[in-house]
């Protein structure tokens, strides 16, 4: 009788969606999407005003061992979508009946949470602004609900809350226990009772039953058994819960979504089960993101970021939804009365499709045949967060830090004595009282014998390719050139008589600029010779917290790029050469002289040290800010990054520019902590010299929120846009790094899209550089 009802309501949506003027171009879309291999197969299903609109089955839901046709019943493993339909839904229930308040701390609710000393809120979970990192450490493998839970707990916050948003699954999972603290159920058995049953979502569950499993789209193969998962979830965080998880771990159908969307639309009501009070459901789905922060997330659910591709381009800000990294996704919009479902297993046989764009695509295609005009439609009710969303501005510490140089001369530099020393440095090479590094070793008793000079040359006034070798003006030591006709390295004949290396530069912390090459060159080229090398650590003047940008690719390494890391990598030196040492086994016998009074989150203007120039173009702490996304197109020859200026990297343009016409482009984009301008600027070297050009400069509103690279994304788009052809991109790919950004640059992709197709690579680089950092 139940598949009955299934064929006739099937049949009725086929005769429904004869008539939605969108279908042809959706099957148009989903079928190019599988025959270009980034999904197996799909389910689709759009619906208004409870009429389905659209509902098709695409292609298959397996493809291996063997090839089985997708269906419109079949089961997908819903990923993240647990975050909104299974979590979110209980933590609604829970805040409806008194239980939960949203800007109560965590330890309210768990005790243990920290140590019972955090700040963090439960809507500062519900956000992702709680400061968590993304997910738990897999590594030594572990098992159980419980021991996860515990991890979860004594995790430690990479920042404080309410200032940034990280989008973690610690969050959720930590939510997912606060239901089972304040209800005695644990999560299945609680929405099963109160949100899946009272619907008719008889096929969504937890675990599913061992007889659904020939219904169920499988996933990754999984390599301890060579074979796809399928009925067991895909997220390794909850397949390690043992299934149960308030991050993932959720298996439903497009029809019992379908359910659920026009429950949320119908303000908490389906037929005559009310499952929330319309207030409940506004209340959830209204922006509680911080005021002062670029994104718009409401409780769980997803309204603007970076993460709302599935949100196309024409569905109005104040529709919400979210997505799943096994390939699924849901968008809800209460203007229109419609909704999204589009259900595929992108990683299966594996992982590494995107399927971001599809997934705007589809959205728009939805949103344009609806017919519906929605005027003034727009965020309201967003005042509530100015009081209850935990806003906290970063107060800029003032500290009196010491270089890792101040460190060695209160100790008189004892671990240098009767040693022949070499010294790597240039003219940031400065103590707090702005001394030179080779006059206080010398006055100490230090027997310097050998000077090495970087790009730009001992004094860091060269701007030419190739800096000759020379003599120090007033001590008369012999200064090898390491950036002199194509030589970066140290020779043999160099490192003779040389006993210890040391280093001491100021870098600026992006992977192109040329000082961390230099150091890691001469750190191979210490332990080849069996010379000890000293690094004399110094601050990573934009912060060692923010992690941007793509990693780099095997093949694209050169003096710009020598070492796999993304481009703003939040190292000071002294940890990348502790890193490089070890994932390399170069073997070398290095030795950090570690600051003392810097932390992570300290910006350069933290410091209390001065500011000296690291290159004749480095001019600032805001261009330093800057230089990560605006140095990324610098390789094309008919463009300028302000060099030969007075603001070099804080301004770009070119004779084929508009000003006005970019910054109206780019300020309509809302990039995060940062306004644009035009302006006019006589550029006196570089590819416009002498000449005026027009183009745009940049104002950073707020760095904590500033992303450099999504700046250099957001440029590259821009410019691609309304110009196209007129950037080299295949000339800046050393730059830039990665092949696949290069080649989604060139093809005029949404940045969005872009960043986050880096965020699992960031988190892989996060997890390879903790056990290297050194503050």
């Amino acid at each position: 009788m139940r598949y009955m009802l299934l064929a006739l309501c099937a049949a009725a949506a086929a005769l429904a969606q004869e008539t939605f003027p969108g279908s042809a171009a959706l099957d148009e879309q989903v079928e190019q999407a599988i025959r270009d291999g980034l999904i197996p197969g799909a389910v689709l299903v759009a619906g208004r005003d409870g009429r389905i609109l659209h509902r098709k089955a695409y292609g298959n839901r397996a493809l291996v061992p063997a090839r089985e046709g997708m269906a419109i019943e079949t089961i997908f493993d819903a990923a993240s979508l647990t975050k909104v339909v299974a979590t979110t839904s209980a933590l609604m229930k829970l805040f409806e009946e008194g239980k939960l308040r949203l800007s109560e701390r965590v330890t309210e609710y768990l005790p243990e949470f920290q140590g019972g000393k955090s700040d963090i809120t439960v809507r500062d979970l519900m956000t992702h602004f709680s400061g968590l990192r993304p997910d738990l450490d897999l590594e030594p493998a572990w098992s159980g609900y419980e021991t996860g839970i515990r991890r979860a707990l004594i995790d430690k916050p990479t920042g404080p809350p309410g200032v940034r948003f990280v989008y973690s699954d610690i969050n959720f999972i930590l939510l997912g226990e606060i239901v089972h603290r304040l209800s005695g159920k644990m999560l299945d058995e609680f929405t099963r009772q109160y949100i899946f049953q009272p619907l008719g979502m008889y096929d969504t569950r937890f675990r599913p039953l061992a007889s659904l499993r020939s219904r169920i789209a499988p996933t990754e193969i999984d390599p301890a058994t060579g074979a796809p998962l399928r009925g067991v979830v895909h997220d390794p965080t909850a397949r390690y819960m043992g299934g149960v998880a308030g991050n993932a771990g959720l298996f439903t159908t497009a029809s019992d979504l379908a359910r659920f969307a026009e429950m949320m639309l119908g303000m908490g009501e389906r037929g005559n089960v009310r499952i929330f009070s319309p207030l409940t459901v506004r209340k959830f789905t209204s922006p509680e993101t911080p005021p002062d922060q670029p994104i718009l997330r409401g409780l769980g659910w997803d309204i603007d970021s970076s993460y709302s591709l599935n949100r196309g381009e024409l569905y109005p800000i104040g529709s919400y939804g979210h997505t799943g990294f096994t390939g699924t996704s849901l968008w809800i919009d209460p203007s229109t009365r419609s909704y999204v479902i589009l259900l595929t297993n992108s990683v299966h046989p594996k992982r590494g499709k995107n399927i971001g764009a599809l997934r705007g695509r589809v959205a728009t295609i939805i949103a344009a045949a609806l017919g519906v005009d929605a005027p003034g439609v727009s965020v309201v009710g967003y005042n509530e967060t100015l009081e209850g969303a935990g806003v906290r501005r970063m107060i800029a510490p003032n500290h009196q830090a010491l270089t890792g140089l101040d460190v060695l001369e209160e100790e008189k530099f004892a671990p240098l004595k009767g040693k022949r020393i070499g010294l790597i440095t240039n003219q940031t090479g400065l103590d707090r009282q702005g001394k030179r590094n080779i006059d206080v070793m010398r006055e100490a008793g230090v027997q310097l014998t050998t000077l090495f000079s970087p790009e730009h040359g001992i004094t860091g006034k060269e701007e030419r390719a190739d800096v000759a070798d020379s003599k120090d003006s007033s001590t008369g030591l012999p200064i090898w050139s390491l950036h002199y006709n194509g030589r970066y390295r140290m020779t043999p004949e160099m490192l003779r008589g040389v006993d210890v290396l040391v280093f001491d530069i100021q870098d600026v912390g992006a992977r192109f600029y040329t000082y961390s090459c230099t150091m890691i060159y001469a750190l191979d080229e210490a332990a080849k010779a069996r010379v000890a090398f000293y690094v004399l650590d110094r601050p990573n003047p934009i912060t060692g917290v923010h992690v941007e940008g793509p990693t780099l690719d095997s093949g694209l390494e050169s003096f710009v790029g020598c070492y796999a890391m993304p481009i703003r990598h939040s190292l000071t030196l002294g940890e990348l050469a502790t890193m490089a040492n070890a994932e390399r086994r170069l073997n070398a016998n290095l030795h950090v002289i570690r600051m003392k009074n810097w932390q992570r989150g300290d910006w350069f203007d933290s410091t209390g040290l001065a500011w000296t120039d690291p290159s004749p173009n480095m001019r600032s702490l805001n261009a330093a800010t800057l230089y990560e996304g605006v140095a990324m197109l610098e390789a094309s020859k008919n463009y300028s990054v302000g060099r030969g200026t007075e603001v070099p990297f804080e301004q770009i343009g070119a004779d084929w520019i508009s000003g006005r016409q970019l910054a109206e482009f780019l300020n309509g984009r809302f990039i995060p902590g940062v306004r644009v301008y035009p302006t006019r600027f006589h550029p006196a070297s570089g590819p416009f010299k002498d000449r005026q050009i027009e183009g745009v400069r940049f104002v950073i509103l707020n760095r904590e929120q500033f992303n450099s690279v999504r700046l250099g994304l957001e440029l590259a788009y821009a410019l691609q846009t309304l110009y196209p052809g007129r950037i080299d991109f295949e000339a800046c790919r050393r730059l830039i790094g990665n092949r696949k950004a290069v080649a989604a640059m060139k093809a005029g992709e949404d940045p969005r899209s872009i960043e986050q197709g880096f965020d699992e690579d960031l988190a892989k680089f996060i997890e390879r550089r903790r056990p290297f950092l050194l503050y």
